[in-house]
């Protein structure tokens, strides 16, 4: 059994060891970080996930959704998603991952979008974007170019560039255009 909670500030440190394992240094080269670089995390929108109880306590999982404009389309990118590698395929990232987007739903967002493989991420209502219909800032395998809609329909406008969303925006004003 594990739980889920929101990110805290005191679990940066075991958060970034565990994308240290996951992905190596070479995580901060990837095409996603760019939508990243000075975005911010929306913090109700991050999670950990937790195995154990009182000094056995340990992190187990990690999750961020970051505001983007997908398309011209207000929306999220989910990412990164971490596992420690002997508990993959126990259900900890799906959870973590059904459990943010719900959360998104509820806040308003429409639409998400994330790099990655398309078996895994087809389990939570993922689908390839179309050839074509979506760009990244930098080269992306277009096959693992993924989207989900929170809302029937979301996808349906979205066309272009994934960007980040303009500087002073917040994340609430980004949510509310895109329930517009």
């Amino acid at each position: 059994m594990f739980d889920i909670e929101i990110e805290r500030p005191e679990h940066g440190p075991a958060i970034e060891a565990l994308l240290d394992l996951s992905f190596g240094p070479g995580r901060y080269a990837k095409t996603a970080q760019r939508l990243r670089e000075g975005n911010e995390a929306i913090p109700e929108l991050c999670y950990v996930a937790f195995m154990g109880e009182g000094e056995e306590r340990k992190l187990i999982g990690s999750l961020r959704f970051w505001p983007v404009v997908i398309g011209g389309v207000p929306g999220l990118m989910l990412g990164p998603l971490a596992v420690v590698p002997m508990l993959r395929g126990q259900g900890v990232g799906i959870n973590l991952m059904r459990r943010g987007l719900a959360d998104a739903k509820a806040m308003g967002y429409q639409l998400v979008i994330l790099v990655g493989d398309e078996p895994y991420y087809v389990k939570v209502g993922f689908g390839p974007v179309p050839a074509g219909r979506l760009t990244m800032p930098g080269p992306v395998d277009p096959a693992r170019l993924l989207y989900r809609e929170l809302d029937i329909g979301a996808f349906g406008h979205a066309h272009g560039a994934i960007t980040k969303p303009m500087p002073g925006k917040p994340s609430e004003e980004i949510a509310a255009v895109g329930a517009a």
